[in-house]
């Protein structure tokens, strides 16, 4: 019997390897993506689908969450609140999303019970997310616990996070070792056509391609 995975693929490197991951895994992958208003979601959505071809996902679900705007709160999906540009915040950042991968792993968790999957993979890297709680592994554990309290009594879903405790440049070499086209992915928080460069997300994935000495083949502003 053929086990299948779902993957919470969101269009960056880190959901990228961790669905590769889980097809070395033996998994049949099932690819779930989030629209959720951020600033980037179609270049995100672009990257979803160029992945999922690359990688030979056939089954995949698009998933529209556009309450995350109303609810605003974060400057990813709240176009009055900048998106900083001055390195790692201390504490909670603004790019914070109230409660997102809870929300991303509840549905995820019911798409799991619907095509009979056994596992849930999520790219959460707990050391370059500090000040994201959602993205730590006492909170994915106690998530995995919470599904499973509230599925069928025969449904048994375990969520893997196999970056968790990565460096992004364990990411980068670990990516680049087993094929991943990280040229289709994205990580910058402000831009759309060419990376900027500065936004958190971009400083920490440049600084992981230059602790690998690997290049990023994506484009960058300037």
């Amino acid at each position: 019997m053929v086990k299948k995975a779902v993957c919470v693929i969101s269009g960056g490197m880190d959901s990228a390897l961790s669905t590769k991951i889980a097809q070395n895994s033996g998994y049949e992958v099932i690819g779930v993506h989030f629209n959720y208003r951020q600033l980037t979601e179609a270049k995100e959505l672009e990257c979803f689908r160029s992945l999922t071809e690359e990688l030979g996902v056939q089954n995949k679900y698009e998933i529209e969450l556009p309450f995350f705007s109303d609810i605003g709160a974060s400057a990813l999906t709240d176009s009055t609140i900048p998106v900083p540009d001055g390195g790692v915040e201390d504490g909670v950042p603004v790019t914070y999303v109230p409660f997102r991968n809870g929300i991303f792993l509840s549905i995820a968790a019911s798409i799991a019970e619907k095509e009979g999957a056994e596992a849930i993979f999520i790219g959460v890297v707990q050391e370059d997310s500090s000040g994201y709680l959602d993205c730590t592994e006492e909170f994915i554990i106690k998530m995995q616990n919470a599904i499973n309290q509230g599925t069928k009594f025969e449904t048994k879903i375990s969520i893997e996070m196999p970056l968790v405790h990565l460096s992004k440049a364990q990411i980068v070499k670990q990516s680049l070792d087993n094929n991943v086209p990280l040229k289709l992915t994205w990580s910058c928080y402000k831009n759309s056509e060419k990376a900027c460069g500065l936004c958190d997300s971009c400083r920490l994935r440049l600084n992981g391609f230059k602790q690998a000495n690997a290049v990023d083949q994506i484009e960058y502003v300037g």
